[in-house]
């Protein structure tokens, strides 16, 4: 079952089940504790929560008639680092004095763990993700994203991309958050597959395309199996020594990483689609002071 944030012709935001081509709004109003798609996702049983609130007499809508938005609340945004080998030597690249340390990491018990976002920071599906006016090395990295409560149980997933600035981390490995952390620094959606019995990670496939001037100009694709951390390893480390009150979505990492000579630039379009979820479309902006806002229809 997948459960996304929806904004109505009329303004109004509700929560919605995603089927093939349609939504279906949910009634929160029967449950006097729910009022959001985080709290679905911090209860008992997201899947059973979500059946009972969905009526079988209630409308349903065409994607042309909603807007999706990034299925996010209140809850932080992380992301971890060097989990895929590709990603581990474009890091290395990237920077030859942090090179050993990127190569530790790979191999460590402990992972790399960083925050990456709050919610005002977050875009969802057809809405503009930033290019730093200071960077002339960014990227997309397409990741599978934990949807996870507050207890430290994974209860769904999504679509990330976690943009990155390159040549600023390059410069200084602690130059990390600012080449992570910005506004319009990450998308999320367009919904959360809710996680309904085990996940087969041989099944899953990541693609990216990017679109510039209305032709593709890079696309590549991995598949989940090739992580080398588990999903339950990474929330276990996310939540040592670690409170999350209103849960979290965590970015495993990416697998994908375009040429070293290739940078995002203004006007493109990055398309993230991932197996069960869907595809995440977002229009790229670079600019000193413009937060753009365009919307782009989300494919289920």
């Amino acid at each position: 079952m997948k459960l996304a944030r929806i904004r109505l012709n009329d303004g109004s935001q509700r929560v919605a089940a995603v089927h093939d081509n349609t939504v279906q709004p949910l009634d929160l109003t029967q449950i006097d504790e729910c009022h959001s798609l985080m709290d679905i996702l911090n209860s008992a049983d997201p899947p059973g929560l979500a059946r009972f609130l969905l009526k079988p007499d209630t409308k349903v809508l065409e994607f042309a008639d909603v807007q999706f938005l990034a299925p996010i609340d209140q809850q932080e945004v992380w992301a971890a680092g060097v989990t895929y080998k590709r990603s581990q030597v474009a890091r290395m690249e990237e920077s030859e004095s942090a090179a050993s340390h990127y190569d530790k990491v790979y191999t460590a018990d402990r992972p790399e763990l960083f925050f990456k976002a709050t919610p005002n920071r977050v875009s969802g599906p057809g809405q503009a993700l930033r290019v730093r006016s200071d960077s002339s090395w960014s990227v997309p990295e397409p990741e599978f994203t934990l949807v996870i409560n507050k207890h430290g149980k994974i209860v769904g997933y999504t679509v990330g991309n976690d943009m990155s600035a390159r040549d600023i981390e390059g410069e200084n490995p602690l130059y990390l958050p600012q080449a992570k952390f910005y506004k319009q620094c990450a998308g999320l959606g367009p919904c959360v597959q809710l996680a309904d019995g085990p996940l087969n990670q041989d099944a899953v496939d990541i693609q990216l395309e990017i679109r510039r001037g209305g032709k593709t100009i890079s696309k590549d694709a991995t598949k989940l199996s090739q992580m080398k951390r588990t999903p339950e390893e990474l929330v276990a480390w996310l939540f040592r020594e670690n409170e999350l009150p209103n849960g979290a979505f965590l970015m495993t990492g990416t697998g994908i990483v375009p040429e070293d000579n290739f940078t995002l630039e203004d006007g493109d379009e990055v398309s993230i689609t991932i197996t069960g979820i869907g595809t995440l479309k977002n229009p790229i902006v670079k600019d000193a002071s413009g937060i753009g806002n365009s919307i782009v229809k989300p494919h289920s």
